[in-house]
């Protein structure tokens, strides 16, 4: 049975599935390969000659940053292990639901990943106060571009029902 979400599209409960998912997975390739870049340099820093010249406060946010990667990289890489587990059981709709979820935890993981680098490396390279200054400026374009600008679009635009995620209904 199709039902229309409001806005014209008519789709079965399967098809929005499908579609939210395929859009889903679009969006995760985005995130994943920046992820990947990162974690790998992250994971490289610990191997060159100059860590072992890194203040114990230096070492600590690198640990740190390390940690938030690979929680990172598990959640926006959890969402294909959650639908290869599920495919076959007529569960999309509830898979979407959750692989939703779980991108969203990744994103926020990735936003605290990417402020603790960007903390670490202009520590290493300013030696000064003034690093945590510019990385907290630039904390707040990262929340203003990935969390405030879709929210505030959200606020003025709620005449129409949400349709990227199907109800928990």
């Amino acid at each position: 049975m199709s039902t229309t979400n409001g806005r014209g599209r008519e789709e079965t409960q399967e098809e929005r599935a499908d579609r939210q998912w395929t859009e889903l997975l679009q969006e995760l390739r985005v995130a994943q390969t920046g992820v990947q870049i990162l974690f790998g340099f992250l994971l490289a820093v610990v191997f060159q000659p100059r860590f072992a010249e890194l203040s114990e406060v230096d070492r600590d946010i690198y640990v740190t940053t390390v940690v938030l990667g690979s929680a990172t990289v598990a959640a926006l890489i959890g969402p294909v292990t959650y639908h290869r587990l599920l495919t076959g059981r007529r569960l999309k709709p509830q898979t979407v639901i959750w692989a939703s979820r779980m991108t969203m935890v990744g994103l926020v993981l990735l936003f605290f990943t990417m402020c603790s680098t960007l903390l670490l490396i202009m520590r290493v390279a300013l030696h000064n106060t003034f690093a945590l200054w510019l990385v907290g400026g630039i904390a707040l374009w990262f929340l203003a571009c990935w969390f405030v600008f879709p929210v505030w679009a959200l606020a003025r635009n709620r005449s129409g029902p949400r349709e990227d995620v199907p109800s928990e209904e």
